[in-house]
């Protein structure tokens, strides 16, 4: 059987709205849409885009945000509705692609930009809200299909269509889904996570204060 090649499906950009889901969430840029032709990218932001909660969010470590249309399949499937690109907050939907299993650092060529993996999402209130599904938290956590936190390695341009490549893989081996899983509570994973030279310092801190011994 031929696999196909990964694609980048769509480039989805902010529609902001207000959310209420809790009192000082306020503009969101959760609600993504598809967006018609070559989207550019900046130092650490998608042109076009809007990081209303930029306290948590954006910055060069999250940059952009990646979801396969194969786990969201998954979760039409288990919540029995239409999961549309954007749906996630993501800002490119991609097919082919493994994204759960990325390892930390690996770089991909879309268009004339290169993205670097830089971690799994977190899941919070604000996509619970978004979703309207009140233990979406719970339940995205424990699916372990969080997608994937992107830098931009190189500055370009993607559109809807593009191919994805690999153009570099780290040794150290260390996956998306193990972070999560780590994040999740399986902190016997965090020697692992101070292999990695490309996960964001709160992370490598976390697994530091895992490792501290008890007093």
């Amino acid at each position: 059987m031929v696999t196909p090649p990964a694609r980048l499906e769509s480039v989805n950009l902010a529609h902001v709205i207000e959310g209420g889901w809790k009192p000082n969430v306020g503009r969101t840029g959760i609600d993504k849409r598809s967006a018609d032709g070559p989207v550019h990218t900046g130092e650490d932001v998608l042109v076009g885009d809007t990081i209303c909660d930029t306290a948590a969010h954006g910055g060069p470590d999250q940059a952009g945000y990646a979801y396969a249309r194969e786990d969201a399949a998954w979760w039409a499937e288990r919540l029995h509705r239409d999961v549309r690109c954007g749906a996630f907050g993501e800002n490119l939907s991609t097919s082919g692609l493994d994204v759960t299993n990325a390892v930390i650092g690996e770089r991909w060529a879309i268009g004339s930009a290169v993205f670097e993996v830089s971690g799994p999402r977190i899941p919070c209130r604000t996509f619970a809200g978004f979703w309207d599904v009140a233990d979406l938290i719970k339940q995205f956590t424990a699916a372990g299909r969080p997608g994937a936190y992107l830098r931009i390695w190189q500055p370009g341009a993607i559109t809807a269509g593009d191919a994805i490549s690999i153009e570099h893989r780290p040794a150290h081996g260390l996956t998306v889904a193990e972070v999560a899983r780590a994040l999740a509570g399986e902190h016997s994973l965090a020697g692992r996570m101070l292999t990695a030279p490309q996960l964001p310092e709160w992370l490598h801190e976390r697994a530091q204060r895992w490792l501290a011994p008890v007093s």
